[in-house]
């Protein structure tokens, strides 16, 4: 999107403000809207799309919370949560200006603004629009993989990269984010669209299964083969198969899948001649490269005819500002599922789920997002709707620190104590070797 094609909305109670704006991007911009008062902000968004909203950070009190900008923003990004948001704020208020980055903002600018850099950060905003709509991968009508994150974008663009191809491909990433998707996503945008999709779930298939399921049988094969199956290699021949959960399968097996993957033909059970297979390998696993590459449970040479290429899904933890993207499209899918209203979602219950850490990833969001929608009474889904997965735990790699940054160290330390003693400050000082007073000079340090 250019700049010229853009519809701009500025809020601010100050008349020489919206004038010096409104005379600087009038000529620029498709539309520019100015207002005073940001009550009449929910009016304006339903009854339009903005692509920015340049929005002041005060408001004489209209709203009596002593951070209007980040109130007005978790507003804005609850109503409408694709749209960008510039706050505009005088030098006294930078700290509230960055911690409002945290809360989804795309920029800020101090007061004076030098017109330069205001149109500057208006056209890097719908430069990057334009990119996150081209790389937005879509499955079907219905479904979609969402993200506007820095971690989803590097994913999407290696996804473009390598779909068109016959590249073989490792899937990694934690349980609950999505490796199927992302499988289905790369058969889909391939050249192979049009031919079979076959999953097989080889992490769950016996010894005595994973010959037949896999490679098929002739009739006579075993006792209960009363008629030639083709196995799924077979079945997939011309298009995709997508083996799960690959790094749980025995040695034993690992090497009768490398046989077939350098061959390229499958014998079924009971036969004597080999049958040639043309499929597009994509295969996944929860467990790490680094784990995956243990040869006591592992074959590399496995490893490297699998991994031509690897794609790390991350988890939900570290794509925090796809929350309210994620949280308002379930939202709307299970309101329709269950034939209920559209929901607004209260900033509270925004602010719940950026502070849950997710162990269960979209998966889990999903449950928490679906439960909250068939037990809602209302129309707006607050705090208090929202329950977490009880089966889900913390993963043991997040209680390892990934920083050796001291403060960083500090704060990761404080954070977990204070979770650890359900936010019991006395015990959580005395468990820290602190006094409570320490303990709250080192929460207001780093805004805690």
């Amino acid at each position: 999107m250019q700049l010229k094609d853009a519809h701009i909305l500025v809020i601010d109670d100050d008349e020489d403000v919206l004038t010096a704006l409104r005379l600087l991007l009038k000529p620029k911009v498709k539309q520019v809207v100015v207002e005073k008062n940001p009550n009449a902000l929910q009016g304006l968004l339903n009854a339009q799309d903005f692509d920015v909203v340049i929005l002041d950070m005060n408001y004489n009190g209209l709203v009596n919370t002593g951070n209007e900008g980040i109130f007005w923003l978790n507003k804005i990004k609850s109503w409408k949560p694709a749209t960008d948001v510039i706050l505009i704020t005088a030098y006294g208020d930078i700290d509230l200006a960055i911690r409002s980055l945290k809360e989804g903002a795309s920029d800020f600018l101090v007061k004076p603004w030098k017109n330069e850099k205001l149109l500057d950060a208006i056209s890097e905003i719908l430069t990057k629009k334009r990119k996150n709509k081209n790389l937005k991968i879509k499955l079907d009508s219905a479904t979609e993989i969402i993200g506007e994150s820095e971690p989803m974008q590097e994913l999407f663009v290696k996804l473009k990269k390598v779909a068109p191809t016959d590249a073989n491909i490792l899937v990694l990433g934690e349980n609950g984010t999505g490796k199927d998707l992302i499988a289905r996503s790369i058969h889909e945008n391939s050249l192979r669209k049009d031919k079979p999709f076959v999953k097989v779930d080889v992490g769950a298939l016996t010894e005595s299964l994973f010959e037949s399921e896999l490679f098929g049988y002739k009739k006579g094969a075993f006792t209960d083969a009363r008629e030639d199956r083709k196995g799924r290699f077979e079945a997939a021949h011309g298009g995709t198969l997508f083996l799960d959960e690959i790094g749980n399968i025995p040695l034993r097996q690992q090497a009768r899948l490398l046989t077939v993957l350098q061959n390229r033909h499958v014998t079924p059970l009971g036969a004597n001649k080999a049958i040639p297979v043309d499929i597009r390998l994509i295969c996944a696993t929860n467990l790490s490269l680094k784990d995956l590459a243990d040869e006591n449970t592992f074959r590399k040479d496995l490893i490297y005819r699998i991994n031509t290429v690897d794609l790390i899904i991350p988890p939900l933890r570290e794509r925090q500002s796809d929350l309210s993207l994620l949280a308002h499209y379930f939202v709307k899918l299970y309101a329709e599922k269950y034939d209920k209203a559209s929901f607004e979602l209260d900033p509270g219950f925004i602010k719940k789920l950026k502070e849950h850490p997710f162990p269960g990833n979209v998966r889990e969001l999903q449950y928490a997002l679906e439960r909250a929608v068939i037990m809602a009474e209302g129309g707006i889904l607050h705090a208090e709707d929202l329950a977490f997965s009880p089966i889900e735990q913390q993963p043991e790699t997040e209680l390892k620190l990934k920083t050796t940054n001291l403060d960083a160290v500090e704060k990761n330390t404080i954070l977990k104590v204070i979770e650890k003693n359900k936010g019991n400050i006395s015990k959580s000082a005395k468990e820290l070797g602190i006094t409570r007073t320490a303990l709250y000079r080192r929460l207001n340090k780093y805004d805690l």
